[in-house]
């Protein structure tokens, strides 16, 4: 597949800007969910968990649209 310019409002963009701001809404979404479910407090660096988990769900996006 062909990635092309996405048209907001008449302002093309990135198609992986697009991606960048799902990924981070996402992101959010599993952050709340580990947090209510105390997974968080099991980790070693939470912040670095959340950012490794950012970088898979944002990769998981590319693979998926890119197919």
């Amino acid at each position: 597949m062909k990635f092309v310019e996405v048209d907001l409002l008449g302002v093309y963009v990135a198609p992986i800007s697009v991606m960048l701001v799902a990924a981070w809404f996402v992101t959010m979404i599993l952050r709340r969910v580990a947090g209510r479910s105390g997974l968080l407090g099991y980790v070693w660096h939470p912040a670095l968990f959340v950012f490794a988990v950012y970088i898979i769900v944002l990769s998981s996006i590319v693979l998926v649209t890119a197919r």
